[in-house]
């Protein structure tokens, strides 16, 4: 007489689930098919499917800004959409991020994940109603992300938030509509030109900052 050994399969990941990290790592490595699920505060997040204007383009300038600005950069490292493990209860997965690779606030992990707070977050939201600007901006402020981007793409807008004394406040731009970083020396974005799509500004504008940079401006 065999006796047979039941087989125990792991549920699926579901939106709204309670999880601990480890079970929601099991259960998202066992469903290849998802491209984008998120723990926040212990509860599952999965995305419904990308839209091209209303993401992907936005996406794709956002990326670009950032790449030219690792290029012309040393240490530092430009991400897109990686899995990062904030703390016991958060494992996101932010549109982009630039971290400092030495000395920084987040390590790679030996399974090829990132480790801790990158400097930098960049998420491309909806409106000012998406859970970018509320759950995940608490999770991030508390965490120690320095600087957070959210491009609400409906409203037309971008917000660039600095932590100061554990609270993050909005970064003004200067007279000629440009924000400046205050962790990445040169990072320079003019916002409205993002925001109309004109990415050559956007690149122009960058130049001119990295320029200032290594002139000690």
């Amino acid at each position: 007489m065999t006796i047979s050994t039941p087989v125990l399969t792991l549920p699926p990941l579901e939106n709204g689930d309670k999880l601990t990290r480890f079970e929601f790592e099991q259960r998202y490595a066992a469903m290849p098919q998802v491209k984008k699920a998120e723990l926040i505060e212990g509860c599952v997040y999965m995305t419904s499917p990308v839209h091209a204007k209303a993401h992907g383009k936005p996406h794709a300038h956002i990326m670009g800004w950032l790449v030219s600005y690792e290029a012309v950069t040393t240490g530092v490292e430009v991400l897109d959409n990686p899995t990062v493990r904030l703390d016991a209860d958060n494992e996101v997965q932010p549109d982009a991020l630039l971290r400092i690779e030495e000395n920084g606030q987040s390590t790679i992990s030996n399974d090829d994940y990132v480790e801790g707070a990158p400097e930098l977050i960049v998420e491309i939201a909806a409106s000012s109603a998406s859970y970018d600007l509320h759950q995940k901006f608490n999770v991030y402020r508390r965490n120690q992300v320095q600087e957070y981007i959210v491009w609400r793409v409906y409203d037309q807008e971008l917000d660039w938030f600095c932590l100061q004394e554990g609270k993050y406040i909005a970064l003004q731009p200067d007279q000629a509509g440009i924000l400046t970083s205050t962790i990445f020396p040169g990072l320079w974005l003019a916002k409205s030109a993002l925001l109309s799509g004109d990415l050559g500004t956007v690149l122009a504008v960058l130049q001119q900052g990295v320029g200032n940079r290594e002139i000690g401006r």
